[in-house]
């Protein structure tokens, strides 16, 4: 029989229990687009895996959540927030959205709680969730290697198992008394998969396949583009000034506009920069344009992983406000800000962060890579890196430690 809402202590002397039920509660938490996509592929993964439960579902959704039967309990759709001072606008928001989370946990009492990514709140909101009793899982390890490290107390005392997607975790999280962390593989290997070769997305743009292509890509944030595009665009037009024969692609994502995008070239042509004659922008084909170019520079974050899965030479580039860097740098305590080069463990890629993310370096080092033999090398590399992170079917492995957990044959 499944433990209720016990004290912690009574909690420790039931916890070797079968879990035997033809029903199970599952909540989950999850706070951006990422979260919601990862959630999803986990209710089909455990759904297939045991057809013979019924599984109860609910939470924070997002729309592939929504579509895969979760219940919401708050869309999670406008949780991504970024920046000191955006974050602490929203701070009555989320706390209103904490308080009322537990609460449906105290009426649901769900048989577990599996926190997916979304750091900032799901770790309070794992330590609250532990200390009334109910078994956690946290999907996506919070980046605690990077910065603010001391969170990792949580991890250790109010989580029942962390299951991470960088193979490095394991051992960070061993090295500091840390064994309930499980590696399961990369959901990326097999997710980001283009769609339509390069001469097909050439032809669909009326891109001429044969000269060279740079991909442009500033994030999915509305601040980033507002404050990366601009530097990214400066780039492109001292490299056509140098080479009239390349090409450039900017790929938006699904919440992204090319309005957005038009009114920064406006911006720019403005102020005297000269907008390369061939420059397109694409919306819902990242994948494609990526897999499509020669090079490719962009903004820090997943997008960094996914273009080296494609297997495409890359420059990662990043801007914040002088506040927030001034704020957030102090508090980084690894060599590298990409995760290319976080897995790779050296300095594999170019990261052009705040000051140096010019217009001159990042072209002089988009050049250097068009070069063939530095092109070719990268590739390589890149293929050996996508090795190390698993065939891509993450979130079987996830379901699987989920009803091991459990304890469901």
């Amino acid at each position: 029989m499944l433990y209720r809402k016990l004290n912690y202590s009574d909690k420790k002397a039931v916890q070797a229990q079968f879990v035997n039920k033809k029903k199970l509660k599952i909540m989950i938490v999850v706070g951006e687009a990422s979260g919601d996509a990862h959630g999803a592929s986990l209710v089909k993964a455990l759904r297939k895996l045991a057809p013979e439960i019924e599984f109860e579902f609910f939470g924070t959704t997002g729309s592939k959540m929504r579509e895969s039967g979760v219940e919401t309990i708050y869309e999670a759709d406008e949780f991504g927030i970024i920046g000191a001072l955006e974050v602490a606008k929203a701070l009555p928001m989320f706390w209103g959205v904490y308080k009322d989370l537990k609460k449906v946990a105290d009426e649901r009492q769900p048989d577990l709680v599996v926190s997916i990514d979304f750091p900032d709140f799901n770790l309070k909101f794992a330590r609250a969730m532990k200390k009334r009793g109910f078994k956690v899982v946290y999907f996506i390890s919070p980046q605690l290697w990077a910065w603010r490290t001391y969170r990792i107390n949580i991890i250790k005392n109010y989580v029942d198992l962390l299951l991470s997607i960088l193979p490095f975790e394991k051992d960070w999280y061993a090295e500091r008394g840390i064994h309930h962390v499980e590696f399961v593989g990369n959901p990326l290997v097999s997710e980001t998969i283009p769609k339509i070769s390069k001469d097909k997305f050439c032809d669909k743009h009326d891109l001429d396949s044969s000269k060279p292509t740079v991909a442009l890509l500033p994030g999915s944030r509305r601040k980033e583009i507002e404050r990366i595009l601009p530097v990214l665009i400066k780039t492109a037009s001292l490299m056509a000034v140098d080479n009239p024969n390349l090409q450039f692609v900017i790929p938006l994502a699904s919440n992204r506009s090319k309005s957005e995008v038009k009114k920064i070239l406006s911006d720019c042509e403005n102020v005297g920069v000269e907008i390369p004659k061939k420059l397109i922008v694409v919306q819902n084909e990242t994948f494609e344009a990526i897999n499509a170019a020669d090079v490719v520079a962009v903004a820090s974050g997943t997008a960094t992983l996914e273009t080296a899965l494609i297997g495409t030479p890359l420059v990662v580039v990043y801007k914040s406000t002088n506040l927030n860097y001034r704020l957030i740098k102090p508090l980084v305590s690894v060599e590298h800000y990409s995760l290319v080069n976080l897995i790779a463990r050296r300095k594999l890629v170019k990261e052009l962060i705040q000051h140096e993310f010019t217009p001159e370096i990042l072209s002089k080092e988009l050049f250097r890579l068009l070069k063939e033999e530095f092109n070719t090398k990268m590739r390589t590399q890149l293929k050996e890196l996508k090795k190390s992170l698993g065939d891509g079917d993450a979130a079987k492995v996830v379901a699987e430690k989920i009803l091991d957990l459990l304890k469901i044959d």
